[in-house]
């Protein structure tokens, strides 16, 4: 394993600077996220090589949709996360940490690292070949939230970069610079989470102290030359309100009006589960409000197959069908070395 994104501080105490959290953890202890642990004065990641979830998705599915569309991306996450969102759809996972400390504060960390022993082990190699055998053009970290295992996803990328696969984040956006910093080179393609545009939303539902941060991250990802693509969850109630979408659409327009958003239905999960799904109409709703802002490319997403029309890529300039989707599945890609084949609009993204 590499450099850890940390540093020593007085005595025996560290400073991990992998989140804006930027927790300070003395020895013996575990940052916010459960799994940046502190052992003699150094820091230990203990999820490095268990990871939990593994599987072969299309690249649609984390989703990007300007990304290297029609391929797989071998996916994997660990457990434990630096948020605790009250609607996690992967909480199992990304909350057990969190979990193990609310049933014993005082033992939860011989707990927990007993089921982090019992997971199965999965080196750096070993994942890329997993992904060379799976016919996978890129390694996506994801599932919980990659941030909080870092080190381990560069080790991985190390050698994946050697095999011509892409590397890709699927995060909530709350790195400092000194991550992105660490990721350029090996993450080519991020999906960042914009959860909401109001600030209330990540204090109540995500225990965040700052949306800015997210904000920060989508355009230092930008500058340093990662394909970002944005999602928001839309739920009633908490984020749909039409005021706060334009200015969502607004905002992430003066960042780039190229960058492709994701507005995706809730279902109910974990502590929301009163919460009532998301209808499709604010959805297109929402779709209409980020072309009406100048966003190029505004897709819909977990909503019925009826609406299938809404995952697709559209020419901004003639409205011809560019790369055709159902159910996050490409049914056939139109484009011409990234080109529209009507018109000759060049489309943002990375197409090979």
């Amino acid at each position: 394993m590499g450099k850890m994104l940390a540093k020593k501080l007085e005595g025996t105490s560290i400073q991990c600077i992998a989140c804006q959290r930027r927790c300070t953890i003395p020895e013996g202890s575990a940052g916010f996220c459960g799994v940046r642990v502190n052992e003699g004065g150094s820091l230990k990641l203990s999820v490095y090589g268990r990871p939990v979830a593994i599987w072969s998705d299309p690249i649609e599915k984390k989703p990007l949709f300007h990304f290297l569309p029609g391929t797989r991306s071998f996916s994997i996450g660990t457990v434990g996360c630096n948020f605790a969102c009250e609607f996690c759809q992967n909480w199992d996972i990304s909350q057990a940490p969190r979990e193990a400390r609310e049933k014993d504060p005082k033992h939860w960390r011989e707990y927990f690292q007993n089921y982090i022993d019992r997971c199965q082990k999965w080196s750096p190699e070993r994942i890329v070949k997993g992904a060379i055998e799976s016919d996978c053009k890129s390694i996506s970290f994801t599932y919980n939230e990659p941030t909080i295992f870092t080190e381990y996803a560069l080790d991985v990328m190390e050698i994946a970069k050697k095999h011509d696969i892409r590397g890709v984040y699927v995060t909530n956006g709350y790195e400092t610079k000194e991550c992105w910093d660490a990721l350029v080179g090996s993450i080519h393609a991020a999906n960042i989470d914009l959860k909401a545009f109001n600030q209330k939303f990540y204090t109540e539902l995500c225990h965040v102290p700052e949306l800015e941060h997210i904000k920060d991250s989508i355009e230092y990802a930008k500058k340093m030359g990662i394909w970002v693509e944005i999602t928001t969850l839309v739920i009633p109630g908490w984020n749909d309100n039409l005021d706060e979408l334009k200015a969502a659409a607004k905002w992430l327009h003066s960042v780039d009006p190229e960058m492709p958003w994701h507005v995706t239905a809730f279902h109910p999960d974990y502590k929301m589960l009163s919460t009532k799904r998301t209808p499709p109409e604010i959805l297109l709703k929402a779709r209409e409000i980020g072309l009406s802002a100048g966003l190029k490319s505004v897709y819909c997403g977990n909503i019925p197959r009826s609406y299938s029309q809404y995952e697709s890529t559209i020419c901004p300039s003639c409205n011809s069908e560019l790369v055709i989707r159902e159910a996050m599945m490409v049914l056939s890609n139109n484009l011409e070395d990234g080109k529209c084949p009507k018109c000759q609009a060049k489309i943002s993204g990375v197409w090979k």
